[in-house]
């Protein structure tokens, strides 16, 4: 197990709460405080990696900035659940660059040190 590094889960779509951006937040803020941080999209969550995205339809502030920003704080390649792709109708070919599909169970076997969102 990875003791001393964090794995964030954003199981929620980026738009309809503040869910997945609290999550993302919380990855930078950790990641500038010089810990290891792995982020992995799942559920909803893999919305969150849709090419495409703008400000959501509350005028919520998209999160695709945000996740370019990642690979400035040493966060990535961005892990996302491939049954949670598939279950929903997507493959990578939606997902921005930098994503890699994993299985969410063996990557949560691996952390001792994990925040949902």
């Amino acid at each position: 197990m990875a003791a001393t590094s964090l794995l964030i889960t954003l199981n929620h779509a980026p738009h309809g709460s503040a869910w997945a951006r609290e999550g993302l937040e919380v990855a930078l803020v950790a990641a500038s405080l010089d810990q290891s941080v792995t982020l992995l999209l799942a559920g909803d969550g893999v919305f969150v990696a849709l090419r495409g995205q703008e400000a959501g339809p509350l005028g919520q502030k998209g999160t695709l900035r945000m996740l370019e920003g990642l690979e400035m704080y040493d966060i990535g390649p961005i892990q996302v659940d491939k049954a949670s792709l598939k279950a929903r109708g997507l493959s990578s070919d939606h997902l921005i660059e930098g994503c890699v599909m994993c299985d969410a169970r063996a990557l949560l076997s691996r952390h001792a040190n994990i925040l949902v969102f």
